[in-house]
């Protein structure tokens, strides 16, 4: 029998951690060829999977954050061949809030993400294809704009390294005072919206920011995204609160937002408009947002809540 071949793919902030380093030992004390390759600069994901793919590598791993674990199926995703010929996705948290792992279970411990990976069957997910003023982009996760983007795009590097997910929070009570609502147009199959908005999300996961769950009810399996946007609150402000306070965050969503699942969503503003994709901010007046479904196949727990049928 063959031994299973990986390439990890790490963040370079992550290379000193040593429960990584222990964890890779493992891996190949189990068996396994596993190789690492540490990103550095723009385009080394792309350049380090395209090695992975020509050397004929079963899995590659992502070790990081939303922003490397979008890289990597970036990569995987505009390439010309299928899903079914192309290495599976794994992931090893690393980053500050890792959004995308918390909803999908994926354990926190290297080695545990390991072994799931070694042992989870990949099953095909969905991926998000942006297309801007700029060209094509795409999401693993979600796509956010407004009050939650502006506070990931501003927070600090050291004061994410310092305090992690708090450092979100900490920046969005900074910005409290001087949101803005911006104004957009959106509209979908049967489905349309328009008028100011503080926060709008596009998930293909349910949460980015370090926990804004913008989209509660996402799945990542089921060919469809999900769309909430949160307008401009003026007198709800108060009402909302109380919501939050006596029912929580799902139940004070549901108060304010407008909420679709829809294949595609097409996005129009006056001015530019900022979405930030895992981490990436893209600036355009346009955007269509189009799920496409099962565009790679990634290891996930087996009672992943964000599979359409866990265990399936």
């Amino acid at each position: 029998m063959t031994a299973p071949r990986w390439r990890l793919i790490l963040n370079g902030k992550s290379a000193g951690d040593d429960d990584l380093r222990g964890a890779v030992a493992a891996m190949r004390d189990d068996g396994i060829v596993l190789d690492v390759r540490v990103t550095w600069e723009d385009g080394d994901a792309e350049r380090y999977v395209a090695e992975a793919i020509a050397d004929g590598v079963d899995t590659v791993i992502a070790a990081g954050g939303d922003g490397t674990l979008s890289e990597v199926a970036t990569t995987l995703a505009h390439r010309d061949e299928p899903a079914d010929a192309l290495p599976s996705l794994g992931l090893v948290p690393m980053g500050t809030a890792n959004d995308f792992a918390t909803a999908a279970g994926i354990p926190d411990a290297p080695l545990a993400a390991m072994q799931l990976v070694r042992d989870a069957a990949a099953v095909p997910v969905d991926l998000l294809r942006i297309d801007a003023d700029d060209g094509p982009h795409w999401c693993a996760n979600l796509a956010s704009g407004g009050f939650g983007t502006e506070v990931t795009v501003e927070t600090d590097e050291g004061l994410k390294k310092m305090l992690g997910g708090l450092a979100y929070l900490i920046t969005g009570i900074a910005k409290l005072g001087r949101i803005e609502p911006m104004t957009a147009r959106v509209k979908g199959p049967e489905f349309e919206w328009q008028g100011e908005f503080i926060a709008l999300g596009i998930g293909n996961g349910r949460q980015a920011g370090g926990g804004q769950a913008l989209c509660p009810d996402a799945l990542i399996d089921d060919g469809a995204l999900d769309f909430t946007v949160v307008p401009e609150l003026s007198g709800e402000v108060a009402a909302t609160m109380g919501t939050l306070v006596k029912d929580g965050k799902h139940a004070a969503l549901d108060r304010v937002a407008t909420r679709a699942r829809l294949p595609w969503v097409e996005l129009e503003a006056d001015q530019p408009l900022t979405l930030n994709l895992d981490g990436e901010p893209v600036q355009s007046r346009r955007f269509r947002v189009a799920c496409v479904p099962g565009r790679v196949r990634m290891h996930l727990p087996a009672t992943c809540p964000l599979r359409l049928k866990p265990g399936a």
